[in-house]
C-alpha cells in the first residue's frame, strides 16, 4: 500500500513539474494566447494574420490604431466605436513583461528584439521566397499562426 502511495506521489510531483513548466515555458517563450475578439478578427485578419495582442506591449497597439489612416502604406481606417473597442480588448491582453514589453522600432512585431532572436537561424533566402515575401507572413512557416500557435513544432519551411 506505501508503494502506491509512493508512486502516486511521484506522478503527481511529475504532473506538477510538466504544468509549471508550460506556465513557465509560455510566460517566457511565447504570448499567452486568448481568444480573439471577433471584431480585432473581422478587422484585421482581412488583410494578414490577426496578430495575438501579447505580441506588442499596450503602447504599440496604441500607436498603431492611432495611425490607421497610414497603417504601414494602407488606410486601414475604422469607425471611432470600433477603434475604441479594439483599443480596450488590445490593451488589456497586450505584452505585460519580458522581452515582447519593450515596444518594436516602428511598432513592428518583425523588428522586435524576441522575434529576431526567434527567427536568427531562418536564411535571408526564405524571406525572398514568392510564397513567403515578407518576415511578417508567418502563416507561411506557422501553420497554425492563424489560430495564435507559433508553437516551433508546427513549423513548415516553404520551399
Amino acid at each position: 500500500m506505501a508503494d502506491r502511495f509512493r508512486h502516486a506521489g511521484t506522478w503527481a510531483c511529475m504532473l506538477a513539474a510538466l504544468i509549471g513548466s508550460q506556465v513557465w515555458a509560455d510566460e517566457a517563450g511565447g504570448a499567452a494566447r486568448v481568444p480573439l475578439l471577433p471584431k480585432y478578427r473581422e478587422e484585421c485578419a482581412a488583410c494578414h494574420i490577426a496578430y495575438p495582442p501579447g505580441m506588442l506591449p499596450a503602447a504599440s497597439w496604441q500607436r498603431i490604431l492611432a495611425t490607421l489612416p497610414s497603417h504601414y502604406g494602407t488606410d486601414a481606417s475604422l469607425d471611432p466605436g470600433t477603434v475604441s473597442a479594439l483599443a480596450g480588448w488590445l490593451s488589456a491582453n497586450a505584452a505585460t513583461s519580458g522581452r515582447r514589453s519593450e515596444p518594436p522600432p516602428d511598432d513592428r512585431i518583425t523588428r522586435s528584439a524576441w522575434f529576431i532572436r526567434k527567427h536568427r537561424e531562418v536564411s535571408p533566402a526564405v524571406w525572398k521566397l514568392p510564397s513567403v515575401r515578407s518576415a511578417a507572413n508567418c502563416a507561411a512557416c506557422h501553420a497554425q499562426a492563424d489560430q495564435g500557435d507559433f508553437n516551433e513544432r508546427n513549423v513548415r519551411y516553404p520551399r
